[in-house]
């Protein structure tokens, strides 16, 4: 009998592999015999360790604009560009309009073989560049910014394994990097809650870090707060780390790298310079500084060399996920672990593939499931640190702007995040099913969710984080266990090539993503808007009658000479904004939208969506504020409801009716009274009903 296949001819293969249990699976055969046991009741305090994985700079359109369900290339509702179309529509310097164009496409049409696309080259993603394509919230200078490879996307036959988890397990589809710009500003926010100031002044935006003359950061890191609280935690890298273990630019951690590297020649000024130096030495050197660097080890006290182990340990190439075995076997699995992969196994775009980053992911998974006890209390986040340079075509939250240009979320008249949406997905037996959650986050979640599984809080979180991010619990059903669907087997993992970045087709068409819904999470949204007249403008009255603060956006069009409004409304509460426009846009979190224009807009007056939960219905007011009758028409878009059509006297208002799609809605109100005024509501109401996703 032919022996069963090994998992690197898995994923190399592209026929079916007869005889695997989960023949059409990428997946190891580990995972599926893990996803059909029974799931550890308990709630929160059935999870006994936390993994969290972070890579590297890839957006979610970049990678999920296809996937089924989530908020993608599909989305009904992009935000209109100032040139008119949308933002999917970004111009060149030329002038020229580019839309998202496939990899795949883009490699055929310069003669090259599809695996190619695995090997790009990095686009521009630092501080100054990110917000210039955010461009004061209309998010349309993303070429000038960061180039037209930056609206390159991936499919489900380029980055399978990727897709597959999306599909086994929960994505999350709102969930943001913390900070416009490079790697370790989001990092500060992934390891402690926050980037405050650099050393010599000014916002820590930038990957200044990296210098090894760096003196260091100042506040405290969540590591040190675990450590503190008797919380067990490990980093665990190798000599190679690709700079994305923040820690260790923290003040404490230099000062023991310090101690720890006095016996070791050479005048290493970190622990990372000393262990990058190795690769290039020969194995005796090697082990003759390695003992230099354990004399100075031995010099440290408990404290520090707790730390040291901890936080800035490295092990040999090879070794990362065999320690993490080994301690599974030796039930010695910390509490918290953070992995820190090396620069090949990073998907970063310079330096890694997505297919062969899937190699650590799914060795990973496989260590977790291949103990069952483990895999029953273990839950294991996969992030991204920043998108890099790529285009995601959803604006991001952020905090109303200050009046002196710089808070805990603004530095210098520009935010520091939220950033665009990055790829998160939660794998545990928890998070079975295939499910979508639309729940506002960000990197600081990852602590929020710490916080309540811990109960170590992180007092570096910003309060408007803290108010408008979600903690992460939201993904999770600790009373009901899903069941997988089967999925396709990916491509072979390619060769290497030289980087290279690819071109937009002459003929370009918005993508088509996968067609079909998904299992989602409940919402914690309930948004509303209603519009007064105000001079020659509106008055936008914003109310969230949810259960959590909610961030939106007002534009008002044309908008070439004037800069959106960024709201947070608390839960329960109302703000208002006014405009001098009668083209207004209002944008809020799942999937809220809010759009009104015409040349009389404020004749109508009034239009007011309220959403029954108890019911998913909606009552949809309209109010005739004009000295004449009109008639004001109501369809829908998408999803359900006949159109409705109702008479109304001057002064006077009705209230319509409105059916839902499994609480999904999407409605356009019309008036006789100014052929040009138009008014689209969509969004979702949270009801009793099993959601799905748009």
């Amino acid at each position: 009998m032919p022996s069963a296949p090994t998992r690197r001819q898995i994923l190399q293969t592209t026929g079916a592999a007869a005889g695997l249990a989960a023949v059409g699976s990428l997946l190891p055969a580990s995972v599926h015999r893990a996803v059909a046991a029974p799931m550890r009741p308990g709630g929160l305090k059935a999870i006994e360790h936390l993994i969290l994985l972070m890579q590297e700079n890839r957006s979610f359109d970049h990678y999920f604009g296809t996937l089924r369900g989530v908020r993608g290339f599909g989305d009904r509702n992009p935000l209109r560009r100032r040139a008119g179309d949308s933002v999917l529509h970004q111009a060149s310097k030329a002038g020229e309009d580019v839309l998202p164009f496939s990899l795949r496409e883009a490699a055929a049409a310069a003669g090259r073989p599809s695996t190619d696309i695995q090997y790009l080259s990095a686009l521009p993603h630092g501080f100054t560049d990110a917000t210039g394509a955010w461009a004061q919230g209309w998010c349309d200078a993303w070429i000038p910014n960061k180039g037209e490879g930056s609206m390159t996307y991936y499919d489900r036959r380029d980055i399978a394994l990727q897709y597959e988890l999306a599909d086994t397990f929960t994505i999350l589809d709102a969930y943001h990097c913390s900070a416009n710009g490079s790697t370790n500003p989001n990092r500060n926010y992934f390891f402690s809650g926050t980037t405050g100031d650099e050393p010599t002044g000014g916002r820590a935006v930038t990957n200044a870090a990296y210098d090894k003359n760096h003196a260091g950061y100042d506040w405290t890191t969540y590591p040190e707060r675990l450590e503190a609280a008797g919380v067990s935690w490990q980093i665990y890298q190798e000599w190679d780390n690709f700079t994305d273990n923040a820690v260790e630019y923290f003040k404490p951690f230099k000062a023991i790298g310090t101690k720890v590297l006095a016996p070791v020649d050479g005048g290493y000024r970190t622990t990372e310079e000393f262990y990058e130096s190795l690769h290039g030495k020969s194995p005796q050197e090697q082990e003759r500084l390695l003992g230099q660097l354990e004399q100075g080890r031995k010099t440290l006290s408990a404290a520090e060399r707790s730390l040291f182990d901890r936080a800035m340990f490295r092990s040999r190439p090879g070794t990362l996920l065999k320690r993490i075995q080994n301690d599974i076997a030796n039930d010695v699995l910390p509490q918290v672990v953070w992995v820190v992969p090396t620069a090949a196994m990073s998907e970063h775009p310079a330096s890694s593939t997505p297919v062969g980053s899937a190699n650590l992911i799914y060795d990973l998974l496989d260590i977790v499931a291949s103990d069952l006890d483990t895999w029953s209390s273990t839950a294991t986040f996969i992030n991204f640190d920043e998108n890099d340079g790529y285009f995601d075509h959803v604006p991001p939250p952020v905090a109303p702007r200050p009046a002196s240009g710089s808070s805990d979320d603004w530095y210098d008249g520009r935010p520091i995040g939220f950033g665009p949406r990055v790829p998160m997905t939660v794998v545990s037996p928890w998070t079975i099913g295939g499910y979508v959650d639309s729940t506002v986050a960000d990197h600081t979640s990852v602590l929020r969710f710490l916080e309540q599984w811990t109960g170590v809080k992180e007092p570096n979180i910003s309060a408007w984080r803290r108010s408008v991010a979600g903690d992460l619990t939201s993904a999770f059903d600790f009373a009901k266990a899903g069941q997988p669907p089967a999925l396709t087997q990916p491509g072979a993992i390619p060769s290497p090539i030289d980087r290279w970045q690819p071109k937009p087709p002459a003929e370009q068409a918005i993508p088509e993503q996968e067609s079909g819904r998904k299992p989602a999470r409940r919402s914690p949204y309930a948004s509303s808007v209603s519009v007064k007249p105000a001079g020659s403008g509106v008055t936008v009255a914003i109310r969230n009658a949810g259960s959590v603060a909610a961030a939106y956006s007002v534009y008002p069009f044309p908008g070439s000479d004037t800069v959106p409004t960024q709201v947070t409304v608390a839960a329960g509460a109302v703000e208002q904004v006014t405009v001098q426009s009668v083209d207004v846009v209002v944008q809020g979190p799942d999937r809220f939208w809010f759009e009104l224009r015409g040349a009389d807009a404020a004749s109508l007056g009034a239009v007011d969506i309220v959403p029954v939960p108890e019911r998913a219905t909606l009552r949809l007011q309209v109010r005739n504020n004009s000295s004449s009758k009109m008639r004001v028409s109501v369809k829908a878009l998408a999803y359900k409801g006949d159109s409705k059509s109702v008479q109304l006297q001057p002064g006077k208002s009705r209230d319509v009716r409105w059916p839902t799609d499994s609480g999904w809605y999407d409605l356009e109100v019309t008036s006789d009274h100014d052929p040009e005024f138009r008014c689209r509501v969509t969004g979702r109401v949270d009801h009793p009903g099993k959601p799905v996703t748009a």
